[in-house]
């Protein structure tokens, strides 16, 4: 008896260390906070993938670019010594070059046309052209609509924006398109703007409400101004040999798990556009919501007029007029 219950609790043993060794583990990581709408999407699409498979798989999150900005994560992801990254489009251009027309100035209306852009047949075709560059790009979520912070003055027309030394994303696009407006570009990794706002190195940035929340700029900058200039989506990207290794059904849950990340990021972004301006005032900044977006438009007519060059004024049209 006593015989039979040691081979009993041998096979248990040995059956909960295969179980803990079936397990595996991935890193996720972000450029933003935890408490933030990037924060939300990963620690859903974490959550999410570990129900889905049953826990054989566990994401491990990492906030704050604790593994380095979004352009070292996304090499990371690409190289394999990382399987994920969330990451705003701002770097991947320089991986996956058709992304490059989303960042076009007021290409999108607002962001239910954004999204139904993303969600529908030409964000999907995007998203297949990360294949060849060693992604598995596992669907669109958001970052938002960009705006202009500064710490020298308000921003109201696009003359008042020369002259001022702003940190952009490493993008070529979002580069031409400042210098346009005779905005100093200075290229930067996210986790070192905060620091270098706060050093005078740069005079401003530009972001969605999320970010400049999440990141406390109020704290390092006074100016605001409702550009709504870019359109920023984020991606989810996946190594793509760890990705063609999981079963039909694995993958259908990383899918599936992204899709839900997407939901929560994209609620937090509405939330934050819905109280962010109040909050950002209550902490002492100065707003500028009446900006005349017209005057920005006019004053980039010269840089469209190349990007659709670039990109094919057919091109641009079909996501301008997108129902």
């Amino acid at each position: 008896m006593t015989f039979s219950k040691l081979i009993i609790g041998m096979s248990m043993t040995f059956g909960l260390v295969a179980a803990a060794s079936a397990q595996t583990t991935m890193k996720i990581s972000i450029s933003t906070a935890q408490n933030s709408h990037q924060g939300v999407a990963i620690d859903t699409f974490a959550r999410e993938v570990e129900k889905r498979t049953g826990g054989r798989y566990k994401v491990q999150t990492f906030y704050s670019g604790a593994l380095g900005g979004e352009r070292e994560s996304i090499e990371a992801v690409q190289l394999g010594t990382q399987e994920l990254a969330f990451s705003s489009t701002g770097p991947v251009p320089n991986f996956v070059p058709d992304t490059k027309i989303l960042d076009v100035p007021f290409l999108f209306r607002d962001k239910a046309h954004a999204r139904a852009v993303l969600d529908g047949p030409i964000g999907a075709e995007l998203l297949t052209k990360f294949e060849s560059k060693g992604f598995k790009a596992l669907g669109w979520a958001e970052n938002g609509f960009r705006h202009m912070t500064n710490s020298k003055r308000d921003v109201k027309a696009p003359e008042d924006l020369k002259g001022l030394k702003m940190r952009t994303m490493e993008n070529p696009v979002h580069i031409a398109a400042y210098k346009g407006f005779g905005i100093v570009t200075t290229p930067m990794a996210f986790p070192e703007v905060f620091t270098a706002l706060q050093q005078g190195t740069v005079d401003g940035q530009e972001n969605p409400l999320s970010v400049i929340l999440a990141a406390k700029f109020d704290q390092v900058q006074k100016h605001l101004s409702l550009t709504g200039h870019v359109y920023s989506p984020c991606i989810w990207v996946m190594n793509k040999a760890v990705f063609d290794k999981l079963s039909a059904a694995d993958k259908q849950a990383f899918l599936e798990a992204a899709a839900e990340g997407t939901k929560a990021n994209r609620a937090r972004v509405d939330e934050d556009d819905a109280k962010g301006v109040a909050d950002l005032r209550s902490k002492g900044m100065t707003v500028i919501d009446n900006v005349d977006k017209a005057k920005f438009v006019a004053a980039l007519a010269p840089v469209n007029a190349e990007f659709e060059k670039q990109f094919g004024k057919a091109n641009m049209d079909k996501i301008r007029n997108y129902k």
